[in-house]
C-alpha cells in the first residue's frame, strides 16, 4: 500500500521539484495556493481530515523578502500562523510534517557555517515571520522536522538563476553584489532531501540543506554566465561587475553571511551534499530540455 504524502505549496518551484522526484511506494497529493491556502485554518483542518495523509511537506511560502516589510501582515499569516494551523491539523489527523524554513532566521554576523542550533536573529519582517513559523509549527507538533535552507532556484518560477539569464540576454554588463556569501540551492536536491527525510519517519527537529560549497551572489552569477554559454541558453558572455551591498539599497536587510552546516543532514539522511555548481549546470540543463520541449 502507498503512503499518501500530502505537499503544500505545489505550484511553486519546490513544491513542483517534490511532485516531479516523488519516490516508489509513494501517493503524492500535490495542492497549489489555489487549492489549500494554510493562512485559512478551518480549511487546512478540513482537508487534512478528508485527505488522511500519513505525511505533509510544506514549502508553501511567501518568499518576497522586501514587499514582507511593507506588507507584514500577509507574510505572518502564510509564514508564521498558516504552518501552525497545518501543525494543529496534523497532530489531530496523526500526520508528520516536514516544514521548510530559511536561512534568514540568522543575522549573518557569524564566520562559520551556521549549525541547527545556533542562536536565531532575523533582520526583517520574512525572516521573523519565518522563525515564528517554526516556533509555531513546534509548538503544536513537538515532532514535526524543520528544514531550512537558502538560496532556492529551479527551472520553474521566478529565482536569481532566471532573472540574471535573462538580464544577460538583455545587456552587456550587469553589477551583482559581491559581500553577501552564501550556498546556492537547486530544489531538486532540497527535494531529494526532503523525500529522504520523509523515509525516515524516527528524524525530528531542525535540519539544515543547501547544495555543497560557499559563493557570493557575484560568484555565482558568474558561474551561470559561464555555464550559460556552455549550455547553449546565452550566445555570448556578459562581464558581471562586483558591487557592496551598500551600491544596491532594498527595503529589507539581508544577512551577510548566511552559510549553513549541513553535516547533519548528511549524516542522518544519508544523502551526500553535491557542490553547488555542479547543481546549477544540471538544473541549465533541465531548463534546456523544458524550453525544447
Amino acid at each position: 500500500m502507498q503512503q499518501k504524502v500530502v505537499i503544500v505549496g505545489a505550484g511553486g518551484q519546490l513544491g513542483r521539484e517534490l511532485a516531479r522526484s516523488a519516490p516508489a511506494g509513494v501517493s503524492c497529493l500535490p495542492l497549489s495556493r489555489s487549492e489549500l491556502d494554510i493562512g485559512d485554518r478551518d480549511a487546512v483542518t478540513r482537508c487534512l481530515r478528508e485527505l488522511a495523509p500519513a505525511q505533509v511537506i510544506n514549502a508553501a511560502a511567501y518568499t518576497a523578502v522586501d514587499r514582507a516589510e511593507s506588507e507584514p501582515g500577509l507574510a505572518w499569516r502564510i509564514n508564521a500562523e498558516g504552518p501552525g494551523y497545518l501543525a494543529a491539523a496534523c497532530a489531530e489527523v496523526g500526520a508528520r510534517l516536514l516544514h521548510v524554513s530559511t536561512d534568514f532566521v540568522f543575522d549573518g554576523e557569524a564566520s562559520r557555517p551556521y549549525p541547527p542550533d545556533a542562536p536565531t536573529a532575523p533582520l526583517g519582517e520574512y525572516g521573523r515571520s519565518k522563525l515564528a513559523g517554526e516556533g509555531s509549527v513546534f509548538q503544536a507538533l513537538p515532532g514535526a522536522l524543520v528544514m531550512r535552507t537558502a538560496w532556492v532556484y529551479s527551472a520553474f518560477g521566478g529565482n536569481f538563476v532566471k532573472t540574471m539569464l535573462r538580464l544577460m540576454r538583455e545587456r552587456e554588463e550587469l553589477a551583482v553584489v559581491d559581500d553577501q556569501v552564501g550556498t546556492p540551492t537547486w530544489a531538486r536536491g532540497l527535494a531529494e532531501a526532503l523525500w529522504a527525510a520523509a523515509g525516515r519517519p524516527q528524524l525530528g527537529g531542525v535540519y539544515h540543506w543547501t547544495d555543497a560549497g560557499v559563493c557570493s551572489w557575484y560568484d555565482f552569477a558568474v558561474a551561470i554566465g559561464e555555464e550559460g554559454v556552455a549550455t547553449g541558453l546565452l550566445e555570448r558572455p556578459v562581464r558581471v561587475r562586483p558591487i557592496p551591498a551598500s551600491d544596491y539599497p532594498t527595503p529589507a536587510r539581508r544577512p551577510a553571511y548566511s552559510v549553513l552546516d549541513k553535516r547533519e543532514s548528511w549524516r542522518d539522511l544519508g544523502v551526500a551534499g553535491i557542490h553547488w555548481r555542479q547543481q546549477l549546470r544540471a538544473m541549465l540543463a533541465d531548463l534546456k530540455e523544458l524550453q525544447n520541449e
